[in-house]
Protein backbone atom coordinates (compact mmCIF):
# COMPACT_ATOMS: atom_id res chain seq x y z
CA UNK A 1 0.00 0.00 0.00
CA UNK A 2 1.40 3.38 -0.94
CA UNK A 3 0.41 5.98 1.64
CA UNK A 4 1.11 9.64 1.28
CA UNK A 5 1.75 11.28 4.60
CA UNK A 6 1.37 15.02 5.07
CA UNK A 7 4.26 17.05 6.46
CA UNK A 8 4.19 16.82 10.25
CA UNK A 9 2.10 13.63 10.10
CA UNK A 10 3.08 10.02 10.75
CA UNK A 11 1.35 6.86 9.54
CA UNK A 12 0.48 4.47 12.36
CA UNK A 13 -1.46 1.21 12.24
CA UNK A 14 -4.23 1.02 14.84
CA UNK A 15 -3.76 -1.83 17.35
CA UNK A 16 -7.54 -2.31 17.53
CA UNK A 17 -8.93 -2.24 13.98
CA UNK A 18 -5.56 -2.55 12.16
CA UNK A 19 -6.24 0.27 9.72
CA UNK A 20 -3.54 2.78 8.87
CA UNK A 21 -4.17 6.25 10.18
CA UNK A 22 -2.31 9.52 10.03
CA UNK A 23 -1.50 11.38 13.24
CA UNK A 24 0.44 14.52 14.09
CA UNK A 25 4.07 13.65 14.89
CA UNK A 26 3.96 15.84 17.99
CA UNK A 27 0.78 14.12 19.26
CA UNK A 28 1.59 10.42 18.89
CA UNK A 29 0.93 9.68 22.56
CA UNK A 30 -2.54 11.23 22.38
CA UNK A 31 -3.37 10.11 18.85
CA UNK A 32 -6.60 8.33 18.07
CA UNK A 33 -7.52 6.11 15.15
CA UNK A 34 -9.40 7.90 12.38
CA UNK A 35 -11.45 4.71 11.76
CA UNK A 36 -12.43 3.36 15.21
CA UNK A 37 -11.60 6.33 17.46
CA UNK A 38 -9.55 4.29 19.95
CA UNK A 39 -6.12 5.26 21.28
CA UNK A 40 -3.24 4.39 18.95
CA UNK A 41 -0.89 3.68 21.87
CA UNK A 42 -1.86 2.32 25.28
CA UNK A 43 1.45 1.04 26.66
CA UNK A 44 0.70 -2.65 26.03
CA UNK A 45 2.04 -5.05 23.42
CA UNK A 46 -0.39 -6.06 20.66
CA UNK A 47 -0.88 -9.74 19.76
CA UNK A 48 -0.89 -10.07 15.97
CA UNK A 49 -1.81 -12.67 13.37
CA UNK A 50 0.25 -13.04 10.20
CA UNK A 51 -1.85 -10.65 8.09
CA UNK A 52 -2.00 -8.09 10.89
CA UNK A 53 1.76 -8.39 11.37
CA UNK A 54 2.41 -7.58 7.72
CA UNK A 55 0.11 -4.57 7.87
CA UNK A 56 1.82 -3.15 10.99
CA UNK A 57 5.37 -3.75 9.78
CA UNK A 58 4.83 -2.51 6.22
CA UNK A 59 2.53 0.47 6.83
CA UNK A 60 3.72 2.02 10.08
CA UNK A 61 6.27 4.82 10.08
CA UNK A 62 6.82 4.06 13.78
CA UNK A 63 9.39 1.28 14.38
CA UNK A 64 7.81 -2.07 15.28
CA UNK A 65 9.44 -4.18 18.02
CA UNK A 66 8.41 -7.83 17.73
CA UNK A 67 8.52 -10.61 20.32
CA UNK A 68 8.35 -13.99 18.55
CA UNK A 69 7.32 -16.38 21.35
CA UNK A 70 5.33 -19.49 22.32
CA UNK A 71 3.26 -20.15 25.46
CA UNK A 72 5.20 -23.33 26.42
CA UNK A 73 8.58 -21.53 26.36
CA UNK A 74 10.00 -20.73 29.81
CA UNK A 75 12.39 -17.99 28.61
CA UNK A 76 9.48 -16.46 26.64
CA UNK A 77 7.39 -16.30 29.81
CA UNK A 78 10.36 -14.71 31.62
CA UNK A 79 10.70 -12.14 28.82
CA UNK A 80 6.99 -11.20 28.80
CA UNK A 81 7.07 -8.75 31.75
CA UNK A 82 10.26 -7.16 30.39
CA UNK A 83 8.56 -6.65 27.01
CA UNK A 84 5.43 -5.27 28.70
CA UNK A 85 7.50 -2.83 30.78
CA UNK A 86 9.36 -1.63 27.67
CA UNK A 87 6.03 -1.00 25.90
CA UNK A 88 4.85 1.16 28.81
CA UNK A 89 8.13 3.05 28.88
CA UNK A 90 8.93 3.48 25.18
CA UNK A 91 5.60 3.84 23.36
CA UNK A 92 4.88 5.82 21.18
CA UNK A 93 8.49 5.92 19.95
CA UNK A 94 7.90 2.30 18.87
CA UNK A 95 5.00 -0.16 18.55
CA UNK A 96 5.43 -3.37 20.59
CA UNK A 97 3.85 -6.52 19.15
CA UNK A 98 3.83 -10.22 19.98
CA UNK A 99 3.63 -13.11 17.52
CA UNK A 100 2.83 -16.58 18.86
CA UNK A 101 4.99 -18.83 16.68
CA UNK A 102 2.79 -21.87 17.44
CA UNK A 103 -0.19 -20.02 15.92
CA UNK A 104 1.83 -18.41 13.10
CA UNK A 105 4.43 -21.01 11.98
CA UNK A 106 4.53 -19.72 8.38
CA UNK A 107 5.35 -16.20 9.61
CA UNK A 108 8.06 -17.58 11.92
CA UNK A 109 9.52 -19.59 9.05
CA UNK A 110 9.42 -16.62 6.67
CA UNK A 111 11.43 -14.56 9.17
CA UNK A 112 13.90 -17.34 9.95
CA UNK A 113 12.90 -17.74 13.59
CA UNK A 114 14.94 -20.72 14.81
CA UNK A 115 14.73 -20.16 18.55
CA UNK A 116 12.44 -18.29 20.89
CA UNK A 117 12.14 -15.78 22.24
CA UNK A 118 13.48 -13.87 19.26
CA UNK A 119 13.12 -10.10 19.36
CA UNK A 120 13.33 -8.04 16.19
CA UNK A 121 12.91 -4.40 15.22
CA UNK A 122 11.40 -3.40 11.88
CA UNK A 123 11.50 0.06 10.31
CA UNK A 124 9.31 0.72 7.29
CA UNK A 125 9.07 -2.99 6.51
CA UNK A 126 12.77 -3.83 6.93
CA UNK A 127 14.27 -5.75 9.83
CA UNK A 128 17.05 -3.61 11.32
CA UNK A 129 18.00 -5.54 14.47
CA UNK A 130 17.50 -8.95 16.11
CA UNK A 131 18.41 -10.66 19.36
CA UNK A 132 17.52 -14.12 20.65
CA UNK A 133 16.91 -15.25 24.20
CA UNK A 134 15.54 -13.56 27.27
CA UNK A 135 17.30 -10.49 28.61
CA UNK A 136 16.85 -8.10 31.51
CA UNK A 137 14.83 -4.91 31.34
CA UNK A 138 17.74 -2.44 31.26
CA UNK A 139 19.55 -4.26 28.44
CA UNK A 140 16.38 -4.75 26.41
CA UNK A 141 15.32 -1.10 26.75
CA UNK A 142 18.83 0.07 25.78
CA UNK A 143 18.79 -2.26 22.76
CA UNK A 144 15.42 -0.91 21.60
CA UNK A 145 16.54 2.71 22.06
CA UNK A 146 19.71 2.01 20.05
CA UNK A 147 17.87 0.50 17.08
CA UNK A 148 14.36 1.98 16.98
Amino acid sequence: MNLETKVGQTSVVCPHCHTTTSVAEDDLSGGQCEQCGKALFDGHPVALSGAQFDRHVENSEVPVVVDFWAPWCGPCRAMAPVFERAARELEPQARFVKVNTDEEPALAMRHGIRGIPTLAIFKKGVEVARISGATDSARFTAWVRAHA
